[in-house]
């Protein structure tokens, strides 16, 4: 669980978003960013309890996303991000690989697996294997555990059939997702109680086979 600072203190940036404001509250956010800290540590053993690719020796530092937004090519020039990002990936937060991402904004809080805008190599290769494994793929989207969380984002979709798909292949909808990402919303005041760990925890189970059938598709 995180304190209710924590999130508190993320509101507060999102609503003073600015280098002066953020320099005189710079104890705070230490203080927010230690908490979260600590959170990820309660969840890096569950992780690789589910995930045996996963190291139980990950670093808490590696997986939390940087708060400092890099504007250099955005219109939004807000220095500040207004959540907590937390990236656990196998190889590391700077490669796109299947993983997963821990969202905390308050309002916006989501836990989230698979891999966003996979290079166009990677991308084909997992639109071929749910091709040639269409009833595998579905076993895994449809099993209960899955469904009771996630739903498959629609959010990155083309338009129209991914060259090599005819438009009446029948899971084309599938097949035209740019990413593969399934979504698990969570409410604030579930991150202030001790039971979201163990809610995390079945999250990490239920999403597992998801993340291997991508593993799979880009490894070969």
């Amino acid at each position: 669980m995180i304190k209710s600072d924590t999130l508190s203190f993320i509101t507060d940036v999102a609503q003073n978003n600015n280098r002066e404001w953020f320099a005189e509250h710079k104890a705070r956010y230490e203080t927010a960013k230690a908490d979260v800290l600590a959170f990820v540590d309660q969840l890096i053993p569950q992780l690789a309890a589910a995930d045996p690719e996963f190291s139980v020796d990950t670093q808490a530092k590696k997986c939390l996303l940087r708060i400092y937004r890099d504007v250099r090519f955005s219109k939004n020039k807000d220095p500040y991000k207004n959540n907590y990002g937390i990236y656990f990936a196998v190889k590391g937060k700077n490669v796109n690989e299947p993983g997963y991402y821990l969202h905390i904004q308050p309002g916006g809080c989501f836990f989230a697996a698979g891999v966003w805008m996979p290079e166009a190599a990677d991308l084909k290769k997992i639109r071929e294997e749910i091709d040639y494994n269409t009833s595998e793929f579905l076993d895994i989207i449809n099993a209960k555990k899955f469904k009771d969380l996630f739903q498959l984002s629609k959010e990155d979709t083309l338009k129209n059939a991914p060259k090599g798909y005819e438009t009446d292949h029948p899971h084309i909808e599938l097949l035209k997702l740019k990413s593969f990402i399934a979504t698990f919303p969570i409410k604030d005041e579930e991150f202030l109680k001790p039971g979201i760990v163990d809610k995390l925890k079945t999250a990490f189970e239920a999403v597992y086979p998801f993340i291997v059938f991508l593993r799979n598709a880009v490894a070969e």
